[in-house]
């Protein structure tokens, strides 16, 4: 039987999510939701450029896409913000319906957004739902994929992870979102209030930590520009010499002032190479390196998609990448 599922928020991240559940023999779309009048009253198939009718309606109410699909999941791909995606997390909760959402503070907010956490936990659990949010960044190449990697060891003193990535190949948001084509002092202004950062750092190193049973002293997140040293662009922008090519953030976390989780991040137009690294010091000492790097938006709607079969068979409550059982390629067939 396929697993039906709503999907709420139709941007970038949002179809890509549709477009490999439509392709897939064990998911059926029953229902979607946006608030773009451009796209509300579309076939899904249309919005999300599939190549063929999904007999789908984009509702611009989420009762009303509820009541007409009848799903047993849904997709939530809104906004980066815990905050601003609690209403919606609620609204869904009010029908029992299980979540699984690509909100960057949603993955794990037991150390920033505490209160928020709990809140959603006590919500889920009434509803007798769990709710998951996910991505791959945080979600997996920098949480979930290094403390996987420490199973094998017998002692874990330092974890070092870092993801390189030429944002050329990225979508514009992402690219916006790492100041490309900006000047330096526009950069900082961004930075300042907060519209140019990659989200989820603090949460990733959070969630290394308790997995590692480390308690942390302090958590920092620093963000700089990568500048242009000649002219580049992107299929969406253009970047001159001296102008800002996108963002090297790093998230650390320390305990008596020593740093035991790094995590390096650089995501610029015109990067030379694309990776991810982790680096294990322990016993034994690990290092593993995906050369060409994991990428970043079919990884996070192709991790999304396989986490939904998962969260069906979740305890009630938040659940994150470290609690949940580590999804695989789900495709609906039977073995």
């Amino acid at each position: 039987m396929a697993i039906r599922v709503l999907h709420v928020g139709l941007g970038p991240i949002g179809v890509g999510v549709v477009r490999q559940c439509a392709e897939r023999k064990g998911f059926k779309i029953v229902g979607a939701v946006d608030l773009d009048p451009a796209k509300v009253g579309k076939d899904l198939g249309e919005v999300a450029e599939v190549g063929r009718v999904l007999k789908v309606t984009v509702h611009d109410k989420l009762g009303a896409a509820i009541k007409a699909g009848k799903p047993d999941v849904v997709v939530l791909c809104t906004s980066s913000s815990l905050e601003e995606v609690l209403p919606q997390l609620a609204d869904i909760l009010k029908h029992k319906l299980p979540i699984v959402s690509t909100t960057e503070e949603l993955a794990y907010p037991w150390y920033s957004n505490k209160r928020l956490a709990k809140k959603v936990d006590a919500l889920a659990k009434k509803a007798r739902v769990a709710v998951l949010g996910t991505g791959v960044n945080p979600g997996f190449c920098m949480d979930a994929l290094p403390i996987t990697l420490t199973g094998v060891c017998e002692r874990v003193d330092r974890i070092r992870v870092e993801r390189i990535q030429d944002a050329s190949v990225r979508r514009l948001p992402f690219q916006q979102k790492i100041g490309a084509g900006l000047t330096p002092e526009q950069f900082q202004e961004q930075v300042d209030n907060g519209s140019v950062r990659h989200v989820g750092l603090t949460e990733s190193v959070a969630m290394i930590a308790d997995a590692m049973g480390w308690k942390l002293d302090r958590i920092t997140d620093e963000i700089g520009p990568k500048i242009a040293a000649r002219a580049t662009r992107s299929p969406f922008l253009s970047v001159a010499r001296g102008q800002v090519a996108g963002i090297v953030q790093t998230g650390v976390g320390y305990r008596h002032d020593e740093p035991l989780i790094t995590l390096h991040m650089e995501a610029y137009l015109g990067a030379p190479e694309s990776y991810d690294a982790v680096t294990v010091t322990g016993s034994p000492d690990l290092q593993m390196k995906i050369d060409g790097g994991v990428h970043g938006d079919v990884a996070t709607a192709s991790i999304t998609v396989n986490s939904i079969p998962k969260i069906l068979e979740a305890r009630p409550g938040l659940q994150t990448m470290r609690s949940m059982v580590i999804p695989s390629y789900y495709g609906g067939e039977k073995a």
